[in-house]
């Protein structure tokens, strides 16, 4: 049986393995990244050392480095899915080193919170929402501003600077939900955290959670989020302790930290006041609520959201 050391050498002798090699090896070093480090490390690295770390630049050329070029986490072509490949010089030696992409990053955050928080679940098209895919057509001035200021907020973002969040609220099925997810997407590429919970639900599991321990863990972390969005306000039914002890804790805090907060409802500011006056006991308790709206007022600056009915 023939040694594979002189199966080898037979191999690296044909012309036609010699002309693929070459071909290769010029494709290898003609991406900008690898270029750019050779350029780098150009005071230590041979052309030896080039050649004989030539398989580890291929890998490297084979993947993907940028997260606009990923259709979604799960569409990732990397070896090491969610994972972006780093350059690195060894003891002489290239080596790949592998980072959290930011979409991997935002995605990791989120499925701890969800195990704390399960309000946070969110239809699927809305935790795939993008700016790029909604609807601008048609005479919907509220709509079309409602838009802009949510990518104004994200271009803008900084998170040593005071900024306020939107308060989105308009008629049934016209992509309020959809907007927040949107702007949470397209923070996710900042390596900005946020938090989008269906308020109703987050209630109701909180609730559920007093006697568990969990309680105050959970309001902490919803109230320290970078980004709180906080959908579908005014659908909960309303108790004293949801508005005064849940609501108003989580506002206050942020408020103080100057944390920005969104929020989306069915109802205006005036609306949603009236409705939190009165409690499922049938009490009428105008201060609590008026108090409340002014930490709302003082987050989010408030847009009408106008358009068709996207659920019919």
């Amino acid at each position: 049986m023939e040694r594979i050391n002189d199966t080898l050498k037979k191999l690296s002798a044909s012309s036609n393995f010699q002309e693929r090699y070459e071909r290769q090896k010029r494709q290898v070093m003609q991406h900008p990244d690898i270029r750019e480090f050779i350029i780098k490390h150009s005071d230590i690295l041979t052309s030896q050392m080039i050649e004989r770390n030539l398989s580890k630049l291929y890998e490297y050329s084979t993947q993907c480095t940028e997260c606009t070029e990923c259709p979604s986490l799960e569409g990732c072509k990397n070896i090491m899915q969610g994972y972006q490949p780093q350059l690195v010089l060894v003891r002489g030696s290239i080596e790949i080193h592998y980072d959290r992409c930011p979409r991997k990053v935002m995605s990791d955050e989120r499925r701890k919170s969800e195990k704390l928080i399960q309000s946070m679940y969110m239809p699927k098209e809305i935790l795939h929402a993008r700016f790029a895919d909604l609807d601008m057509s048609g005479d919907y001035s509220g709509r079309i501003e409602a838009i802009s200021l949510a990518e104004e907020f994200v271009e803008n973002y900084n998170s040593s600077v005071k900024q306020k969040g939107l308060y989105f609220y308009g008629e049934f099925g016209v992509g309020k939900s959809y907007l927040l997810g949107a702007i949470a997407n397209e923070l996710a590429k900042k390596k900005v955290s946020s938090m989008i919970v269906y308020f109703p639900e987050l209630i109701r599991e909180l609730k559920g959670s007093i006697g568990d321990s969990t309680l105050n863990d959970k309001i902490e972390k919803v109230k320290r989020e970078p980004v709180l969005m906080i959908d579908d306000i005014g659908a909960e039914t309303v108790s004293s302790w949801a508005r005064d002890e849940v609501l108003g804790t989580i506002l206050q805090f942020r408020m103080l930290e100057n944390l920005p907060t969104f929020f989306t409802s069915n109802f205006n500011f005036n609306e949603l006041e009236h409705h939190l006056t009165y409690s499922q006991r049938g009490e009428e308790e105008k201060m609590k609520a008026r108090r409340l709206l002014e930490r709302i007022r003082y987050l989010a600056h408030p847009v009408q959201v106008d358009g068709p009915n996207r659920r019919k």
